[in-house]
């Protein structure tokens, strides 16, 4: 269910907190350097005159990568960001620190959102934007920052955060993809479709979507997998709980998934998913990178939470 990001006008990755809200033009493979205003007529045609490549990278943002094995829909981001295992959000540090610098960013990955200037619209019950800060990938929506481990590269989408290691090779199961050997992003349970309401059930719920998702596409089938953790931990000063599997492939490395949900420290009625997957492989980071990520999660800059962060 890979897909690559069409053509169109999206979100300008270079845009910054005190100017008018912009959009750049995605030619499909690369940003070109045509921008418009926000809300401009003929919301999804061309530019007038041909693009020519602008000053960002070229980050294929919907370029196909596998299911979440880092878990991260590309054209899913854009869109909804749901289904989220469709292909992995490719970003690129610019920043020189592994953070969120805003012109590292493909389509849906910029700071403001749609039709945003300088940050979302702060959630209910949220007393504060969140901010997006250096080595760290900020969900905009949920208010929180996970950090981006050295040679992983992150950044912000309309619906969430994510991010992912650097390096790519052909998908076992589809050597017309690429695929990435680790990655992580953060949804709404609600965005993910989950019907539980509690942090467990929710995680519980959501692991076997996740290595399906994960592992089960360009991968050939899961043949098996093995709970390695189901436990309650705190996270950004919340209550909440992970489940971890070893999942077996029948086609390139087995893999390491994790749901991770606890509140959202802005809204303690919405939860949060943070989606794990990372390759079996001398060529992969450790597991315990999950729970280094785990454990640096934090409230975002600018948000003051629920008053139980500590």
């Amino acid at each position: 269910m890979t897909q690559v990001t069409p053509p169109g006008w999206y979100p300008d990755p270079g845009q910054t907190s005190d100017s008018p809200a912009t959009e750049r033009w995605w030619d499909g493979k690369t940003w070109t350097d045509q921008t418009r205003p926000v809300g401009s007529a003929a919301a999804w045609g061309p530019p007038t005159h041909p693009p020519a490549a602008g000053p960002y990278p070229a980050l294929a943002p919907g370029a196909p990568r596998r299911g979440l094995r880092t878990g991260i829909a590309v054209a899913a981001a854009i869109a909804v960001l749901a289904g989220i295992g469709g292909g992995v959000y490719a970003l690129t540090k610019s920043d020189g620190n592994g953070g969120n610098s805003a012109s590292s960013q493909g389509p849906g990955g910029q700071n403001g959102g749609q039709g945003g200037s300088g940050g979302q619209t702060p959630a209910p019950g949220q007393s504060g934007q969140p901010q997006l800060e250096d080595g760290y990938a900020t969900d905009l929506i949920s208010g929180i920052s996970i950090p981006v481990p050295d040679n992983w590269t992150g950044g912000s989408t309309t619906k969430g955060a994510v991010l992912s290691t650097k390096d790519t090779y052909k998908c076992p199961g589809d050597t017309s993809q690429e695929c990435q050997r680790g990655g992580a992003y953060s949804a709404t349970a609600a965005t993910q479709g989950l019907k539980s309401t509690t942090a467990e059930a929710a995680a519980k719920e959501d692991i076997s979507k996740n290595a399906t998702e994960s592992y089960g596409k360009g991968y050939g089938t899961l043949t098996s997998h093995t709970e390695l953790a189901s436990k309650a931990v705190t996270v950004a000063g919340e209550k909440g709980y992970l489940v971890r599997w070893k999942v077996v492939t029948s086609k390139g490395d087995d893999g390491y998934v994790e749901s991770l949900v606890f509140p959202s420290p802005v809204d303690s009625k919405s939860l949060i998913v943070v989606r794990f997957g990372i390759d079996v492989s001398s060529q992969a980071p450790k597991e315990s990178v999950i729970d280094t990520i785990t454990k640096g999660i934090k409230v975002a800059s600018g948000v003051s939470g629920n008053g139980q962060n500590v």
